[in-house]
């Protein structure tokens, strides 16, 4: 364990000025990232008597073994500064506001021509308005529902509309009032967008105004004598006033704020945040955050207000309100405002709350994060105790120094030697790491022992030429242009970081081979074991037999646990191999065309027949497809080099006369242009006439060798119509001129081109 002494700055060398620091652990990597007023005075306190600091401060300064800092203009400078550090290394000593959930929002996509109502979670999007976010999903829909008599905006995906749209019928959405089917063009784009913005007026608020317009035109309906308009008005109105009642008004009118609360302990606090939007309760989110140090709730309001609102304004400015309401005051709060306000682009205010609704409303708040920690603590009594019993057995029953921090698992899937893949998951202090995970696509190795070996050779070698890196980037030459070192952002990649224990899904021989590789590459500071399924069986290599742990064991929950999670993502890459190998399309091919134009044509045509019928002019219409790229798309869906809808003049012009060897065979086209059946359907070659001709070699359509003729008078697969006469010249029934190749050469070796016969039009 490094001493915090050894790596202390002289205190002359650091500044006094506003700044970023980062502490990094023997194996270079950030484990914690602050910002600081004065660089001088924030790094001193840390290497005083480390007995006077915060237990996890103490952890951390003590895992430490260097720290380096980067000077700022201004607090604002070092606010962004230390956002983007965190967000980049996620240090594992900081403070983490991650919740076990992605909450659910109610999303309109306005920056589609008929904007779509649904339900989002996960990452936001430019161009996109979304309300909430709220507790539950059910609660969004019951919500939009109601909603949908009053606002009958589309909900369906792009797929749905557009083939609404080609079939010209709605959905039953349509049918039933809840929709207004643009897709058939019940309404124009114009009427639709009004539709979805008075539903926007009404989310963020608006609602008495929306309440008084139904009531005039539903008594507006009755004095008119139109009773079923005034009755439907009349539902529409009950539905509006349910909706409205299922948001409370908690403040005044026009009132964008967030109000944020804390409830903690020595080690963890629980945040809670109510969004309040236009008055009312929009939605709630909470979270557990582990404290690294003796933190006040100044220091959690920062640590809050630069992690979520920083995160998720990229996406959305709107999400940040105007105002936030919190138990305390950070002592940066000017910057800070500063920094949300330029964020947001329009004054943030921070306050507390001192009387009123509003502090009423935080008090409120506060009753949820106290409710939210006391849970967790229960949750937490036996979790925490549960982990370290688990990694203590782990240790105990594979002969290990110490506890393993950090596992690393590895499985392999296949199905008879294809589309063979493997997975790497991590798990720390016995929590899985999913930003750790790798997956890998296997080149060589058909079965699970050598692609167990090609795995971790692969993983870690790349450990081995990171280790070198690092060892020199702590002798003082950094270089962040070297192979060790990501050159985007100067830190060490992420295969850098050892495991002190490896998990091979399998037996014997799978683990025999995963220590041969370590062995290869003179690694002996990391166990390996196997878990075997059938009998839950630990094998460790060049053992007879296998450790057997108690079904009970805390130990082999946890093995079987990183096993199986290792396990899931490997079968679920190799399904999506698998399902993309077997779903290959005719325009997987098609020079230029990736995924993303193969589904805007699919999404635009609706199906591949209509895609394969449609003309170059129409294709190019679609939004990135120029002209070449869609005379190579139709190339490649009719597969003989034509385009359809040419008509056969044009393609008798471009047709070689007999014997001088051009690519199109004469007349090769007219069998099914004039209602012929291409040949048989069989063999639609390009090959040149008159190469030396085997007889009934050829069953085809258009320039097949020995002249396409099936045997020396059958007379199919010439061009000619069937309805021709057998053996003939390839006349056709049509009263077309169709040419056929009648010299066919039939005996072998000869090299003369085929004459060519006119055939007789009928």
């Amino acid at each position: 364990m490094p001493d915090p002494s050894t790596y202390r700055p002289a205190p002359g060398t650091i500044p006094d000025s506003p700044g970023v620091y980062r502490f990094y652990d023997p194996s270079g990597r950030v484990i914690y990232v602050g910002k600081a007023k004065s660089l001088r005075q924030r790094l001193s306190s840390y290497f005083a008597d480390v007995w006077t600091l915060h237990s996890r401060t103490q952890q951390m300064v003590t895992t430490a073994s260097r720290v380096d800092w980067v000077v700022v203009g201004t607090e604002v400078e070092a606010l962004q500064l230390e956002f983007n550090w965190i967000k980049a290394y996620d240090p594992r000593f900081n403070v983490r506001y991650r919740d076990d959930k992605s909450y659910p929002y109610l999303a309109v996509t306005l920056d589609e021509a008929y904007p779509r109502l649904q339900v989002m979670r996960g990452a936001k999007r430019k161009g996109v308005r979304y309300f909430g976010p709220y507790a539950h999903a059910w609660a969004i829909r019951e919500t939009l529902d109601l909603l949908l008599r009053v606002f009958p905006a589309r909900t369906c995906s792009s797929g749905v509309f557009k083939r609404a749209g080609q079939i010209g019928r709605p959905c039953l959405l349509g049918y039933i009032g809840k929709c207004s089917a643009p897709c058939v063009d019940r309404v124009s784009e114009v009427e639709h967008r009004q539709i979805v913005e008075d539903f926007c007026d009404f989310m963020a608020g608006k609602t008495d105004s929306m309440v008084r317009k139904l009531e005039r035109e539903m008594y507006a309906a009755s004095d008119e004598l139109d009773f079923e308009r005034a009755a439907r008005l009349r539902d529409d109105l009950g539905a509006l006033r349910r909706a409205i009642e299922k948001q409370a008004v908690v403040l005044g009118d026009g009132v964008d704020a967030d109000v944020v609360a804390f409830a903690d302990d020595p080690l963890e606090a629980a945040v809670q945040v109510f969004h309040v939007r236009g008055g009312r309760v929009r939605g709630q989110r909470g979270w557990i955050v582990e404290k690294t140090e003796d933190l006040t709730a100044g220091d959690l309001v920062h640590h809050f207000c630069s992690q979520i609102y920083g995160t998720e304004a990229g996406a959305d400015s709107a999400d940040l309100p105007k105002e936030l309401l919190v138990p305390e005051l950070p002592a940066d709060v000017d910057a800070l405002a500063d920094w949300l306000s330029k964020l947001r682009g329009s004054r943030v205010a921070i306050r507390v709350p001192q009387r009123g609704d509003k502090k009423t409303l935080a008090e409120t708040v506060a009753r949820n994060a106290e409710q939210a920690l006391q849970q967790h603590k229960l949750r937490r009594a036996g979790d925490l105790s549960t982990r370290s019993k688990a990694l203590e057995e782990i240790a105990e029953a594979l002969a290990m120094q110490a506890a393993p921090l950090r596992i690393e698992c590895y499985d392999v899937s296949q199905i008879q030697g294809t589309d063979v893949v493997a997975s790497m998951v991590v798990f720390e202090d016995g929590l899985s790491r999913k930003s750790e995970y790798r997956r890998f696509a296997i080149n060589g190795a058909t079965d699970d022992v050598s692609a167990i070996s090609e795995v971790l050779r692969r993983r870690f070698a790349r450990y081995l030429d990171a280790k070198v890196e690092l060892d020199e980037l702590a002798s003082g030459d950094e270089d962040p242009s070297r192979p060790g070192i990501d050159p985007t952002t100067g830190r060490p990649r992420k295969f850098a970081y050892p495991p002190q224990l490896v998990v091979v899904d399998g037996g014997q021989p799978q683990v025999n081979a995963a220590a041969q590789v370590l062995l290869d590459l003179g690694i002996d500071d990391i166990t390996v074991c196997g878990l075997a399924k059938r009998l839950e069986e630990v094998w460790l290599p060049d053992d007879e037999f296998p450790v057997i742990l108690p079904r009970a064991s805390e130990g082999l929950y946890l093995l079987q646990r990183v096993r199986d999670e290792a396990h899931r993502f490997a079968i679920t890459y190799h399904r999506q191999k698998r399902s993309k190998r077997m779903t290959a399309s005719t325009l997987d091919g098609v020079p230029g065309l990736g995924e993303i134009r193969r589904k805007a044509l699919l999404r635009h045509f609706g199906s591949l027949k209509r895609l394969k019928a449609a003309s170059v002019e129409e294709i190019a219409e679609v939004h990135g497809i120029g002209r070449r790229t869609a005379e190579a798309i139709l190339t490649a869906l009719n597969g003989d080099g034509q385009l359809p809808g040419r008509p056969a003049a044009a393609r008798e012009s471009e047709t070689a006369a007999p014997g001088d060897g051009g690519d199109d065979g004469a007349g090769g086209d007219d069998g099914r242009d004039e209602g012929g059946d291409q040949g048989l359907g069989l063999g639609a070659g390009v090959s040149e006439h008159g190469a030396a001709g085997e007889p009934g070699v050829a069953f085809g359509g258009r320039g097949e060798v020995g002249g396409g003729a099936d045997r020396p008078g059958a007379g199919f697969g010439s061009g000619a119509d069937r309805d021709g006469p057998a053996g003939g010249g390839g006349g056709s029934t049509h009263g077309d001129d169709a040419r056929a190749w009648v010299g066919v050469a039939a005996q072998e070796g000869q090299t003369d081109r085929a004459a060519g016969a006119e055939g007789a039009t009928t």
